[in-house]
This record gives C-alpha cells, sequence and structure tokens, in this order.
C-alpha cells in the first residue's frame, strides 16, 4: 500500500499542472496560449478543431479555434500588435464558455448554443506571438541574430512595453492591401510600430490570415484591439453601409463601446478594412479599454471588458444566419470571388 501511494504521489508531483479555466489574472502569453491547445484538444475534442495556420517570422505556431459543426463561420482575431495580449485573453475566455456550453448544449445568455450546428467560430487569438513575448518578457525571445536590430527598432530601449510590432518591426494591422498604397504612417524603415512594410502582405503572418480566410470565407469578420473602448466598422461599404452600420449598433448595445465616426476618406491597410474592401461583407475592429497610452491595458479591466464583450460572439453568429443563411442563392452579389 505505501509504494502504491508513493508512486501516486510522485505521479502528481511530476505531472504539469494544466489549468482547468483560462487563466486572468497574469498576463496572457503564448506559452499559456499553447497549453491552452492542449487542454482544449483533451477536453472538447468533439467541438472544437484546433490547427496551426502558419509559422510567424521567428517560427511560432499561428494557433487557430474552429468552435462548431457548421459549415459557414464568422472570424474573431486577436492580438495583432504585441502590446494588445488582452484581447487574447478576452477571445480565449469566450472560447471557452463557448465551448462547454456547446457540449453540454446549453444557452449563452439569450443564444441557443444549437446555433453553432449551422455557423460556427473560427479564432485566431494571437496572430502576432512574436510582438507579445519581446512586448511581455523581452529581448531573450528574440534570435540572436535579430537582437540588436530589435533593440535598435525600440530606440534603444531595453523597455518593450509599447512593443506594437511583429517580430521584425512590422506593423501587422498596416499589412492589409486596402489604402495600402496611400497611407503615410510617417515611419519608413522597421520600428516598434507603425511601419507598415514594403509591400502589402510581405509579413509572414499576414499572409498566413489571408490565405485561411480566402478558405474559410467568414460571412463576417471581427479583429480585436485595446486602446480605447471604440468600434470601427466603415471602410467605404457602399450599398451596404446601411446593413454594417445596424450590425456595429448591435454590438454598441451589448458592449457600450461608441461607433466611430465614419470617414469617406479613410486610408487603413487594416484587416477590416481589407474585409470589407474585398468581399462587401461586414468587418469591425472592435477596441478594448480604456485608453492607456503606450502599453498594455492593466489586468484589473479584464472583467469588466470581458463582461461587455461576452455576448459578441453569440450575437454576429445569429446575425450572420439572420443576414445570410435563408437567401444564399439570391445574394450573388455578397458572395465571395
Amino acid at each position: 500500500m505505501k509504494h502504491i501511494l508513493f508512486w501516486i504521489g510522485c505521479f502528481f508531483f511530476f505531472t504539469p499542472l494544466v489549468h482547468a479555466n483560462i487563466q486572468t489574472d497574469v498576463p496572457y502569453s503564448y506559452s499559456q496560449l499553447a497549453n491552452d491547445v492542449h487542454r482544449f484538444q483533451k477536453q472538447f475534442n468533439e467541438s472544437v478543431v484546433v490547427q496551426s495556420i502558419g509559422k510567424s517570422t521567428f517560427g511560432r505556431d499561428l494557433w487557430a479555434f474552429r468552435l462548431g459543426k457548421g459549415k459557414d463561420v464568422i472570424l474573431i482575431v486577436g492580438a495583432h500588435h504585441g502590446r494588445e495580449w488582452l484581447s487574447t485573453m478576452v477571445m480565449m475566455k469566450m472560447l471557452e464558455e463557448y465551448a462547454q456550453a456547446y457540449q453540454q448544449s446549453t444557452a449563452i445568455g439569450p443564444y441557443p448554443s444549437s446555433l453553432l450546428n449551422e455557423v460556427s467560430i473560427w479564432f485566431v487569438p494571437m496572430i502576432n506571438p512574436d510582438g507579445v513575448l519581446i512586448q511581455q518578457k523581452g529581448l531573450h525571445t528574440v534570435p540572436k541574430r535579430w537582437r540588436n536590430a530589435v533593440w535598435m527598432m525600440n530606440d534603444y530601449s531595453n523597455n518593450f512595453q509599447r512593443w506594437k510590432a511583429n517580430g521584425i518591426g512590422i506593423d501587422l494591422n498596416r499589412q492589409y492591401d486596402a489604402g495600402w498604397k496611400e497611407l503615410d504612417t510617417g515611419v519608413h524603415s522597421p520600428y516598434y510600430q507603425f511601419y507598415k512594410g514594403q509591400r502589402p502582405f510581405e509579413a509572414r503572418e499576414v499572409k498566413a490570415l489571408v490565405r485561411s480566410i480566402q478558405g474559410w470565407k467568414p460571412l463576417i469578420a471581427i479583429s480585436y484591439h485595446t486602446s480605447g473602448r471604440e468600434i470601427f466598422w466603415f471602410y467605404n461599404n457602399g450599398r451596404f453601409t446601411q446593413r454594417d452600420h445596424q450590425l456595429a449598433i448591435k454590438v454598441f448595445r451589448l458592449t457600450r463601446y461608441p461607433l466611430s465616426t465614419p470617414d469617406p476618406h479613410a486610408m487603413g491597410a487594416g484587416m477590416t478594412d481589407w474585409f470589407i474592401q474585398t468581399y462587401h461583407r461586414p468587418a469591425m475592429t472592435i477596441e478594448l479599454s480604456p485608453y492607456v497610452g503606450e502599453t498594455n491595458p492593466p489586468l484589473t479591466i479584464f472583467p469588466e471588458e470581458y463582461e461587455r464583450n461576452r455576448l459578441v460572439g453569440m450575437m454576429l453568429v445569429a446575425e450572420a444566419r439572420k443576414l445570410f443563411l435563408p437567401n444564399k442563392e439570391q445574394n450573388n452579389e455578397q458572395k465571395y470571388k
């Protein structure tokens, strides 16, 4: 009996602990995402598909999670910018709550989880893992041959709290081919923020996401960021402006984030801009958190931001179903090329 107890004790001592829930009391890191990938594959293997859609510049997996069995999908993306990992935390908590409800066939607020049998959700919670790691942990996360260059991009500072770019100084949300040529950020070489690159779709992370979008064909696309509690929904939406504005109002009613004022001359180069321009379907950039300047939002803001956004994913599933599924054959102008 003593031998049995000894070996049981050894098992629990040497087996790594797997958190039963998404951790929200520490900054959400790439290693935590990798742990959650492993956990989700075990815990939700029948309802969540996990895959890497590609590699970052420094070779890290770009993880994506598909929740539901619906052939049609919506897309939610987080952490285009290194200092915006709070968006990853919100998305992973949302995914976890939705997956538990879907597995147990229970409702998510007013929305039956069975809606996911018609419209699934693709979550890409950390499209910029290299930038997140630099922002959280500094130069030792960077390959040695790049460390001096990254240090120079950060104005020779060892404080990386403001870092937005990917690992080699490209701002991923200024990499999309929608007003890219006209966009002048004032930054013309790799830097901790705002450098748009030498050409659109240059960064490996953006290439991987665009390739996936072309395959998934989302009905709606959301890009989460963390600066100022605002919703950007307009980019030359044309004849779909009223449709997209009505959807943005529904997101406002959940989050209480105000809608941005449309600028007909806006030059974007962001994911939202490109998606609207290319596919003529609704897309939004949702900014979490009060404005905090050039750093990440504090962890203390997470409970409120999550509560504001908790139902956004399921509301968009329901709206995508109403907007697109009943009249697929009639809406030829809204189909993908």
